[in-house]
Protein backbone atom coordinates (compact mmCIF):
# COMPACT_ATOMS: atom_id res chain seq x y z
CA UNK A 1 0.00 0.00 0.00
CA UNK A 2 2.70 1.92 0.86
CA UNK A 3 4.18 1.56 -2.58
CA UNK A 4 1.33 2.38 -4.64
CA UNK A 5 1.10 5.97 -2.51
CA UNK A 6 4.84 6.68 -3.46
CA UNK A 7 4.06 5.96 -6.81
CA UNK A 8 1.40 8.23 -7.67
CA UNK A 9 3.01 10.36 -5.75
CA UNK A 10 5.82 10.45 -7.94
CA UNK A 11 3.77 10.94 -10.86
CA UNK A 12 2.15 13.06 -9.63
CA UNK A 13 5.69 15.28 -8.96
CA UNK A 14 6.50 14.42 -12.97
CA UNK A 15 2.99 15.73 -14.19
CA UNK A 16 3.60 18.89 -12.19
CA UNK A 17 6.78 19.07 -13.94
CA UNK A 18 5.35 18.38 -17.29
CA UNK A 19 2.59 21.16 -16.70
CA UNK A 20 5.31 23.99 -15.62
CA UNK A 21 7.12 23.01 -18.66
CA UNK A 22 4.35 23.30 -20.92
CA UNK A 23 2.77 26.63 -19.31
CA UNK A 24 6.43 28.18 -19.18
CA UNK A 25 6.78 27.54 -23.48
CA UNK A 26 3.19 28.97 -23.55
CA UNK A 27 4.19 32.02 -22.04
CA UNK A 28 7.76 32.20 -23.95
CA UNK A 29 5.57 32.05 -27.35
CA UNK A 30 3.54 34.74 -26.17
CA UNK A 31 6.23 37.32 -25.18
CA UNK A 32 7.98 36.63 -28.56
CA UNK A 33 4.86 36.92 -30.52
CA UNK A 34 4.29 40.08 -28.45
CA UNK A 35 8.48 41.42 -29.05
CA UNK A 36 7.49 40.36 -33.16
CA UNK A 37 4.37 42.59 -33.02
CA UNK A 38 5.96 45.69 -31.51
CA UNK A 39 9.24 45.16 -33.78
CA UNK A 40 6.76 44.98 -36.67
CA UNK A 41 5.51 48.18 -35.49
CA UNK A 42 9.10 50.43 -34.96
CA UNK A 43 9.97 49.45 -38.45
CA UNK A 44 6.73 50.38 -40.12
CA UNK A 45 7.33 53.61 -37.81
CA UNK A 46 10.30 54.08 -38.89
CA UNK A 47 9.42 53.58 -42.48
CA UNK A 48 7.26 56.43 -42.40
CA UNK A 49 9.58 58.93 -40.89
CA UNK A 50 12.33 58.28 -43.33
CA UNK A 51 9.52 58.34 -46.35
CA UNK A 52 8.47 61.75 -44.62
CA UNK A 53 12.59 63.02 -44.31
CA UNK A 54 13.10 61.95 -47.99
CA UNK A 55 9.65 64.06 -49.34
CA UNK A 56 11.10 67.36 -47.11
CA UNK A 57 14.12 66.78 -48.36
CA UNK A 58 12.84 66.87 -51.92
CA UNK A 59 11.04 69.56 -51.71
CA UNK A 60 13.89 71.52 -49.79
CA UNK A 61 16.61 70.69 -52.91
CA UNK A 62 13.94 72.00 -55.75
CA UNK A 63 13.35 75.34 -53.39
CA UNK A 64 16.66 75.22 -53.36
CA UNK A 65 17.40 75.07 -57.22
CA UNK A 66 14.56 77.53 -57.65
CA UNK A 67 16.42 80.32 -55.47
CA UNK A 68 19.61 79.83 -57.43
CA UNK A 69 17.75 79.94 -60.50
CA UNK A 70 16.23 82.80 -59.58
CA UNK A 71 19.92 84.61 -58.58
CA UNK A 72 21.69 83.27 -61.86
CA UNK A 73 18.84 84.72 -63.65
CA UNK A 74 18.97 88.09 -61.87
CA UNK A 75 22.61 88.25 -61.99
CA UNK A 76 22.53 87.30 -65.73
CA UNK A 77 20.31 90.36 -66.38
CA UNK A 78 22.83 92.53 -64.00
CA UNK A 79 25.23 91.20 -66.02
CA UNK A 80 23.67 91.78 -69.68
CA UNK A 81 22.60 95.08 -69.00
CA UNK A 82 26.19 96.21 -68.04
CA UNK A 83 27.44 95.09 -70.93
CA UNK A 84 24.70 97.06 -72.78
CA UNK A 85 26.20 100.06 -70.97
CA UNK A 86 29.83 99.53 -71.74
CA UNK A 87 28.96 99.01 -75.21
CA UNK A 88 26.76 102.48 -75.26
CA UNK A 89 29.93 103.60 -73.76
CA UNK A 90 32.31 102.23 -76.28
CA UNK A 91 30.38 102.91 -79.12
CA UNK A 92 30.24 106.94 -77.43
CA UNK A 93 34.19 106.96 -76.79
CA UNK A 94 34.73 106.04 -81.00
CA UNK A 95 32.59 108.82 -81.73
CA UNK A 96 34.12 111.33 -79.70
CA UNK A 97 37.54 109.86 -80.84
CA UNK A 98 36.41 110.09 -84.77
CA UNK A 99 35.68 113.81 -83.97
CA UNK A 100 38.65 114.81 -82.28
CA UNK A 101 40.37 112.89 -85.26
CA UNK A 102 38.60 115.01 -87.83
CA UNK A 103 39.55 117.89 -85.36
CA UNK A 104 43.14 117.23 -85.51
CA UNK A 105 43.19 117.12 -89.48
CA UNK A 106 42.04 120.77 -89.53
CA UNK A 107 44.47 122.06 -87.26
CA UNK A 108 47.15 120.18 -89.11
CA UNK A 109 46.57 121.66 -92.37
CA UNK A 110 45.80 124.76 -90.20
CA UNK A 111 49.81 124.51 -89.07
CA UNK A 112 50.93 123.50 -91.99
CA UNK A 113 50.22 126.37 -93.83
CA UNK A 114 51.04 128.75 -90.58
CA UNK A 115 54.68 127.14 -90.92
CA UNK A 116 54.88 128.22 -94.39
CA UNK A 117 53.73 131.90 -93.79
CA UNK A 118 56.75 131.68 -90.77
CA UNK A 119 59.23 130.22 -93.21
CA UNK A 120 57.94 133.36 -95.67
CA UNK A 121 58.28 135.97 -92.95
CA UNK A 122 61.42 134.40 -91.53
CA UNK A 123 63.34 134.76 -95.23
CA UNK A 124 62.04 138.50 -95.25
CA UNK A 125 63.24 138.96 -91.69
CA UNK A 126 66.36 137.49 -92.79
CA UNK A 127 66.56 139.81 -95.92
CA UNK A 128 65.77 143.02 -94.18
CA UNK A 129 68.54 142.41 -91.17
CA UNK A 130 71.05 141.99 -93.66
CA UNK A 131 69.65 145.34 -95.19
CA UNK A 132 69.84 146.74 -91.97
CA UNK A 133 73.17 145.49 -90.71
CA UNK A 134 74.58 147.60 -94.16
CA UNK A 135 73.21 150.23 -92.91
CA UNK A 136 74.23 150.20 -89.23
CA UNK A 137 77.69 149.84 -91.18
CA UNK A 138 77.50 152.77 -92.87
CA UNK A 139 76.19 154.79 -89.90
CA UNK A 140 79.00 153.58 -87.69
CA UNK A 141 81.79 154.55 -90.06
CA UNK A 142 79.99 157.88 -90.36
CA UNK A 143 79.53 158.96 -86.34
CA UNK A 144 83.46 157.23 -85.72
CA UNK A 145 84.53 159.72 -88.52
CA UNK A 146 82.51 162.43 -86.67
CA UNK A 147 82.99 161.41 -83.03
CA UNK A 148 87.04 160.83 -83.36
CA UNK A 149 87.09 157.56 -81.76
CA UNK A 150 86.21 153.93 -82.70
CA UNK A 151 82.93 151.80 -81.40
CA UNK A 152 85.18 149.68 -78.99
CA UNK A 153 86.58 152.81 -77.30
CA UNK A 154 83.12 154.66 -77.07
CA UNK A 155 81.38 151.18 -75.58
CA UNK A 156 84.43 151.14 -73.40
CA UNK A 157 84.06 154.54 -71.94
CA UNK A 158 80.14 154.03 -71.45
CA UNK A 159 80.86 150.71 -69.90
CA UNK A 160 83.13 153.03 -66.95
CA UNK A 161 80.86 155.43 -66.77
CA UNK A 162 77.82 152.73 -65.88
CA UNK A 163 80.03 150.57 -64.10
CA UNK A 164 81.40 153.42 -61.49
CA UNK A 165 77.49 154.37 -61.49
CA UNK A 166 76.27 150.96 -60.33
CA UNK A 167 79.08 150.78 -57.82
CA UNK A 168 78.11 153.94 -56.17
CA UNK A 169 74.59 152.88 -56.19
CA UNK A 170 75.54 149.50 -54.74
CA UNK A 171 78.17 151.29 -51.93
CA UNK A 172 74.81 152.75 -50.89
CA UNK A 173 72.72 149.70 -50.88
CA UNK A 174 74.94 147.75 -48.80
CA UNK A 175 75.78 150.18 -46.24
CA UNK A 176 71.56 150.80 -45.92
CA UNK A 177 71.41 146.85 -45.71
CA UNK A 178 74.17 146.56 -43.16
CA UNK A 179 72.64 149.06 -41.41
CA UNK A 180 68.78 147.65 -41.33
CA UNK A 181 70.66 144.25 -40.67
CA UNK A 182 72.44 145.46 -37.87
CA UNK A 183 69.29 147.16 -36.25
CA UNK A 184 67.30 144.18 -36.84
CA UNK A 185 69.97 142.09 -35.56
CA UNK A 186 70.25 144.02 -31.75
CA UNK A 187 66.65 143.87 -31.34
CA UNK A 188 66.76 140.52 -32.18
CA UNK A 189 69.33 139.63 -29.79
CA UNK A 190 67.72 141.31 -27.03
CA UNK A 191 64.71 139.86 -27.69
CA UNK A 192 66.04 136.29 -27.36
CA UNK A 193 68.27 137.32 -23.97
CA UNK A 194 65.06 138.66 -22.53
CA UNK A 195 63.07 135.96 -23.09
CA UNK A 196 65.85 133.56 -21.75
CA UNK A 197 66.29 135.12 -18.45
CA UNK A 198 62.52 135.87 -18.06
CA UNK A 199 62.17 131.86 -18.62
CA UNK A 200 65.15 130.84 -16.34
CA UNK A 201 64.23 132.85 -13.46
CA UNK A 202 65.87 130.87 -11.19
CA UNK A 203 66.51 131.31 -7.29
CA UNK A 204 70.14 131.71 -6.53
CA UNK A 205 71.68 130.32 -3.32
CA UNK A 206 75.94 131.01 -2.02
CA UNK A 207 76.89 128.01 -0.93
CA UNK A 208 80.00 129.51 0.52
CA UNK A 209 82.56 126.59 1.69
CA UNK A 210 82.96 127.17 5.02
CA UNK A 211 86.57 126.84 5.96
CA UNK A 212 86.12 127.77 9.93
CA UNK A 213 85.08 125.50 12.72
CA UNK A 214 83.77 126.32 15.30
CA UNK A 215 84.58 125.39 18.79
CA UNK A 216 82.83 124.02 22.00
CA UNK A 217 85.14 125.74 24.13
CA UNK A 218 88.89 127.04 24.22
CA UNK A 219 89.41 123.51 25.79
CA UNK A 220 88.75 122.13 22.21
CA UNK A 221 92.11 123.09 21.01
CA UNK A 222 94.34 121.29 22.95
CA UNK A 223 92.77 117.82 22.29
CA UNK A 224 92.88 118.59 18.49
CA UNK A 225 96.31 119.62 18.57
CA UNK A 226 97.15 116.45 20.86
CA UNK A 227 100.07 115.45 22.86
CA UNK A 228 103.01 116.65 21.25
CA UNK A 229 101.20 117.75 18.33
CA UNK A 230 100.22 114.35 17.12
CA UNK A 231 96.79 114.81 16.30
CA UNK A 232 97.06 117.94 14.42
CA UNK A 233 99.96 116.34 12.30
CA UNK A 234 97.80 113.02 11.37
CA UNK A 235 95.04 115.15 10.56
CA UNK A 236 96.96 117.81 8.32
CA UNK A 237 98.67 114.76 6.62
CA UNK A 238 95.78 112.86 5.79
CA UNK A 239 93.56 115.36 4.45
CA UNK A 240 96.17 117.70 2.77
CA UNK A 241 94.71 120.29 4.58
CA UNK A 242 96.66 123.30 6.80
CA UNK A 243 94.65 123.71 10.36
CA UNK A 244 95.43 127.07 11.44
CA UNK A 245 94.64 127.37 15.44
CA UNK A 246 95.28 130.58 16.61
CA UNK A 247 93.98 133.38 19.16
CA UNK A 248 90.66 133.26 17.14
CA UNK A 249 88.23 132.23 20.11
CA UNK A 250 86.74 129.05 20.01
CA UNK A 251 87.41 128.31 15.93
CA UNK A 252 90.04 126.61 14.10
CA UNK A 253 90.78 127.77 10.26
CA UNK A 254 90.91 125.65 7.43
CA UNK A 255 93.46 126.35 4.81
CA UNK A 256 93.78 124.37 1.60
CA UNK A 257 93.50 125.48 -2.36
CA UNK A 258 91.34 121.78 -3.14
CA UNK A 259 87.90 122.82 -2.02
CA UNK A 260 87.35 119.15 -2.02
CA UNK A 261 90.43 117.85 0.72
CA UNK A 262 89.19 120.88 2.54
CA UNK A 263 85.08 120.26 2.86
CA UNK A 264 86.14 116.45 3.79
CA UNK A 265 88.52 118.26 6.63
CA UNK A 266 85.80 120.59 7.95
CA UNK A 267 83.41 117.57 8.22
CA UNK A 268 86.00 114.91 9.60
CA UNK A 269 86.59 117.56 12.38
CA UNK A 270 82.90 118.65 13.17
CA UNK A 271 82.11 115.03 13.89
CA UNK A 272 85.33 114.65 15.70
CA UNK A 273 84.65 116.66 18.12
CA UNK A 274 80.93 116.06 18.34
CA UNK A 275 82.54 112.42 19.37
CA UNK A 276 85.09 113.56 21.98
CA UNK A 277 87.47 111.08 20.68
CA UNK A 278 90.25 112.34 19.17
CA UNK A 279 93.12 110.43 18.43
CA UNK A 280 95.68 109.24 15.39
CA UNK A 281 93.12 106.39 14.81
CA UNK A 282 90.11 107.74 14.82
CA UNK A 283 91.01 110.32 12.73
CA UNK A 284 92.31 107.77 10.70
CA UNK A 285 89.02 106.42 10.67
CA UNK A 286 86.58 109.01 10.45
CA UNK A 287 88.52 110.75 7.74
CA UNK A 288 88.32 107.45 5.75
CA UNK A 289 84.40 107.23 5.84
CA UNK A 290 83.74 111.17 5.12
CA UNK A 291 86.12 110.84 2.07
CA UNK A 292 83.95 108.20 0.91
CA UNK A 293 80.68 110.34 1.75
CA UNK A 294 81.93 113.34 0.24
CA UNK A 295 82.69 111.13 -3.21
CA UNK A 296 79.31 109.42 -3.27
CA UNK A 297 77.93 112.55 -2.70
CA UNK A 298 80.08 113.83 -5.45
CA UNK A 299 79.19 111.39 -7.56
CA UNK A 300 74.85 112.19 -7.06
CA UNK A 301 75.97 116.22 -7.40
CA UNK A 302 77.21 115.23 -10.92
CA UNK A 303 74.50 112.89 -11.75
CA UNK A 304 71.72 114.91 -10.44
CA UNK A 305 72.85 118.04 -12.43
CA UNK A 306 72.89 116.06 -15.65
CA UNK A 307 69.67 115.17 -14.94
CA UNK A 308 68.12 117.99 -13.89
CA UNK A 309 69.63 119.87 -17.37
CA UNK A 310 68.36 117.30 -19.38
CA UNK A 311 71.98 116.36 -20.81
CA UNK A 312 72.43 112.13 -21.22
CA UNK A 313 75.41 110.17 -22.06
CA UNK A 314 78.23 112.29 -19.95
CA UNK A 315 81.42 110.47 -19.35
CA UNK A 316 81.40 109.42 -15.82
CA UNK A 317 84.58 111.28 -15.36
CA UNK A 318 83.06 114.30 -16.33
CA UNK A 319 79.96 113.80 -13.90
CA UNK A 320 82.92 113.06 -11.05
CA UNK A 321 84.38 116.65 -11.91
CA UNK A 322 81.02 118.68 -12.53
CA UNK A 323 79.85 117.43 -8.72
CA UNK A 324 83.36 118.70 -7.45
CA UNK A 325 82.14 122.21 -8.57
CA UNK A 326 79.57 122.27 -6.22
CA UNK A 327 82.78 122.53 -3.64
CA UNK A 328 83.62 125.55 -5.67
CA UNK A 329 83.01 129.23 -5.56
CA UNK A 330 83.61 132.23 -7.80
CA UNK A 331 82.49 135.69 -6.24
CA UNK A 332 80.38 133.75 -3.66
CA UNK A 333 78.35 132.35 -6.94
CA UNK A 334 78.34 128.05 -6.72
CA UNK A 335 80.25 127.24 -9.92
CA UNK A 336 78.06 124.16 -10.25
CA UNK A 337 74.71 125.94 -9.91
CA UNK A 338 76.50 128.84 -12.06
CA UNK A 339 76.70 125.68 -14.92
CA UNK A 340 73.01 124.44 -14.43
CA UNK A 341 71.75 128.41 -14.90
CA UNK A 342 74.35 128.67 -18.13
CA UNK A 343 72.90 125.22 -19.59
CA UNK A 344 69.06 126.16 -19.32
CA UNK A 345 69.63 129.74 -20.71
CA UNK A 346 71.93 128.50 -23.62
CA UNK A 347 69.51 125.73 -24.14
CA UNK A 348 66.40 128.13 -24.20
CA UNK A 349 68.43 130.91 -26.42
CA UNK A 350 69.36 128.41 -28.92
CA UNK A 351 65.45 126.87 -29.04
CA UNK A 352 64.78 130.22 -30.49
CA UNK A 353 67.70 130.61 -32.82
CA UNK A 354 66.54 127.06 -34.15
CA UNK A 355 69.69 125.25 -33.14
CA UNK A 356 70.11 121.93 -31.55
CA UNK A 357 69.18 122.45 -27.65
CA UNK A 358 70.45 119.31 -26.52
CA UNK A 359 74.31 120.57 -27.71
CA UNK A 360 73.76 123.99 -26.44
CA UNK A 361 72.92 122.34 -22.58
CA UNK A 362 75.50 120.41 -22.67
CA UNK A 363 77.90 122.92 -24.03
CA UNK A 364 77.01 125.14 -21.21
CA UNK A 365 76.77 122.73 -18.35
CA UNK A 366 80.06 122.11 -19.48
CA UNK A 367 81.72 125.22 -19.60
CA UNK A 368 83.36 125.40 -16.44
CA UNK A 369 84.70 121.74 -16.17
CA UNK A 370 88.18 123.32 -16.31
CA UNK A 371 87.36 124.90 -12.57
CA UNK A 372 86.90 121.50 -11.21
CA UNK A 373 91.18 120.45 -11.73
CA UNK A 374 92.48 124.47 -12.36
CA UNK A 375 93.90 124.62 -8.51
CA UNK A 376 96.23 120.91 -9.72
CA UNK A 377 96.91 122.18 -13.26
CA UNK A 378 98.27 124.99 -14.58
CA UNK A 379 96.74 127.40 -17.33
CA UNK A 380 93.28 128.89 -18.08
CA UNK A 381 90.16 127.02 -16.91
CA UNK A 382 88.58 127.39 -20.29
CA UNK A 383 91.68 125.68 -22.18
CA UNK A 384 91.67 123.08 -19.28
CA UNK A 385 87.76 122.20 -19.22
CA UNK A 386 88.45 121.74 -23.08
CA UNK A 387 90.86 119.51 -23.06
CA UNK A 388 89.10 117.55 -20.47
CA UNK A 389 85.97 117.64 -22.76
CA UNK A 390 87.93 115.98 -25.59
CA UNK A 391 89.44 113.15 -23.64
CA UNK A 392 86.17 112.02 -22.64
CA UNK A 393 84.73 111.95 -25.96
CA UNK A 394 82.97 115.18 -26.40
CA UNK A 395 82.28 116.82 -29.99
CA UNK A 396 84.25 119.38 -31.47
CA UNK A 397 81.36 121.63 -30.92
CA UNK A 398 80.84 121.22 -27.45
CA UNK A 399 85.18 121.43 -26.66
CA UNK A 400 85.46 124.60 -29.09
CA UNK A 401 82.72 126.29 -26.76
CA UNK A 402 84.29 125.48 -23.99
CA UNK A 403 87.65 126.78 -24.87
CA UNK A 404 86.31 129.69 -26.30
CA UNK A 405 83.69 130.97 -24.29
CA UNK A 406 86.50 133.39 -21.99
CA UNK A 407 87.85 134.63 -25.47
CA UNK A 408 91.16 132.39 -24.59
CA UNK A 409 90.47 131.01 -28.40
CA UNK A 410 88.49 133.22 -30.82
CA UNK A 411 84.71 131.98 -30.84
CA UNK A 412 84.26 130.26 -34.39
CA UNK A 413 80.65 129.29 -33.90
CA UNK A 414 77.23 130.11 -32.98
CA UNK A 415 77.47 127.40 -29.93
CA UNK A 416 80.57 129.59 -28.75
CA UNK A 417 78.90 132.55 -28.75
CA UNK A 418 75.68 131.12 -27.17
CA UNK A 419 77.85 130.07 -24.37
CA UNK A 420 79.32 133.45 -23.87
CA UNK A 421 76.59 135.23 -23.13
CA UNK A 422 74.79 132.69 -20.96
CA UNK A 423 78.11 133.08 -19.25
CA UNK A 424 77.81 136.43 -18.87
CA UNK A 425 74.18 136.45 -18.32
CA UNK A 426 74.66 134.25 -15.23
CA UNK A 427 77.38 135.58 -13.51
CA UNK A 428 76.19 139.46 -14.10
CA UNK A 429 72.49 139.35 -13.15
CA UNK A 430 71.84 140.72 -9.87
CA UNK A 431 72.35 138.60 -6.57
CA UNK A 432 74.53 136.06 -8.60
CA UNK A 433 78.23 137.10 -7.32
CA UNK A 434 79.32 138.97 -4.91
CA UNK A 435 82.49 141.28 -4.04
CA UNK A 436 83.09 144.70 -2.44
CA UNK A 437 82.85 147.59 -4.41
CA UNK A 438 86.10 149.18 -2.83
CA UNK A 439 88.05 145.75 -4.54
CA UNK A 440 86.34 145.83 -7.78
CA UNK A 441 87.00 149.61 -8.14
CA UNK A 442 90.07 149.19 -7.12
CA UNK A 443 90.87 146.74 -9.24
CA UNK A 444 89.99 148.23 -12.13
CA UNK A 445 91.89 151.72 -11.72
CA UNK A 446 94.80 149.32 -11.35
CA UNK A 447 94.48 147.85 -14.32
CA UNK A 448 94.26 151.18 -16.11
CA UNK A 449 97.30 152.95 -14.27
CA UNK A 450 99.62 150.20 -15.03
CA UNK A 451 98.71 150.29 -18.74
CA UNK A 452 98.95 154.30 -18.57
CA UNK A 453 102.37 154.01 -17.17
CA UNK A 454 103.55 152.90 -20.86
CA UNK A 455 105.28 155.69 -23.01
CA UNK A 456 102.59 156.57 -25.93
CA UNK A 457 99.28 155.04 -24.44
CA UNK A 458 96.79 157.76 -24.72
CA UNK A 459 93.81 156.29 -22.56
CA UNK A 460 92.85 153.13 -21.14
CA UNK A 461 89.57 151.29 -20.20
CA UNK A 462 88.88 148.38 -17.96
CA UNK A 463 85.97 146.62 -19.33
CA UNK A 464 84.25 143.24 -18.94
CA UNK A 465 83.98 143.26 -14.93
CA UNK A 466 88.05 143.60 -15.35
CA UNK A 467 88.25 140.58 -17.33
CA UNK A 468 89.70 142.97 -20.93
CA UNK A 469 91.88 145.71 -21.05
CA UNK A 470 91.50 148.39 -23.95
CA UNK A 471 94.32 150.22 -24.72
CA UNK A 472 94.19 153.07 -27.06
CA UNK A 473 98.04 154.18 -28.41
CA UNK A 474 98.95 157.50 -30.10
CA UNK A 475 99.95 156.74 -33.74
CA UNK A 476 102.65 159.40 -33.67
CA UNK A 477 104.39 157.78 -30.93
CA UNK A 478 103.94 153.47 -31.41
CA UNK A 479 103.32 152.15 -35.15
CA UNK A 480 102.16 149.23 -35.83
CA UNK A 481 104.81 146.85 -35.33
CA UNK A 482 105.52 147.90 -31.30
CA UNK A 483 102.05 147.44 -30.42
CA UNK A 484 102.46 143.62 -30.21
CA UNK A 485 105.40 143.99 -27.58
CA UNK A 486 103.11 146.89 -26.07
CA UNK A 487 100.51 144.24 -24.98
CA UNK A 488 102.75 141.53 -24.26
CA UNK A 489 104.70 144.07 -22.04
CA UNK A 490 101.61 145.18 -20.39
CA UNK A 491 100.30 141.88 -20.25
CA UNK A 492 103.82 140.70 -17.82
CA UNK A 493 103.31 143.44 -15.98
CA UNK A 494 99.61 142.89 -14.79
CA UNK A 495 100.82 139.85 -14.16
CA UNK A 496 103.76 140.59 -11.78
CA UNK A 497 101.76 143.50 -10.05
CA UNK A 498 98.56 141.93 -9.16
CA UNK A 499 96.63 139.30 -8.26
CA UNK A 500 93.02 138.87 -9.60
CA UNK A 501 91.11 135.47 -10.57
CA UNK A 502 90.91 134.11 -14.24
CA UNK A 503 92.96 135.82 -16.69
CA UNK A 504 92.84 139.30 -18.21
CA UNK A 505 92.40 140.00 -22.11
CA UNK A 506 95.24 142.85 -22.98
CA UNK A 507 93.67 144.47 -26.65
CA UNK A 508 95.91 147.48 -27.71
CA UNK A 509 94.04 149.53 -30.46
CA UNK A 510 96.07 152.00 -33.35
CA UNK A 511 94.32 154.16 -35.40
CA UNK A 512 95.31 156.58 -37.99
CA UNK A 513 92.92 159.58 -38.42
CA UNK A 514 93.22 162.46 -41.46
CA UNK A 515 91.15 165.22 -40.34
CA UNK A 516 90.56 168.41 -43.31
CA UNK A 517 87.64 171.45 -43.46
CA UNK A 518 85.78 172.23 -46.17
CA UNK A 519 85.38 175.60 -46.14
Amino acid sequence: MSGVVGLLFFGGIILGVVLGVYVLKLVQKQKYQDAETRAQGIIAKAKKEAETIKKEAILQAKDTLLQMKADFERETRDTKKELQNLEKRLVQKEENLERKSNILDVREKELLSREREIDNLEKELTRKNEELAVVLEEQRRVLENLAGMSAQEAKQMLIEAIEEEARHDAAMLVKKIESEAKEIADRKAKEIIALAIQRYAGDFVAEKTVSVVALPSEEMKGRIIGREGRNIRTLEAITGVDLIIDDTPEAVVLSAFNPVRREVARISLERLISDGRIHPARIEEVVGKVTEEVEQSIREAGEQATFDVGVYGVHSELIKLLGKLKYRTSYAQNVLQHSIEVAFICGIMAAELGIDQRIAKRAGLLHDIGKAVDHEVDGPHAVIGAELAKKYGESPEVVHAIEAHHDDVAPESILAVLVQAADALSGARPGARKELIETYVKRLEELERIAKEFKGVGKAYAIQAGRELRVIVESDFVDDAEIIMLSRDIAKKIETEMTYPGQIKVTVIRETRAVEYAK
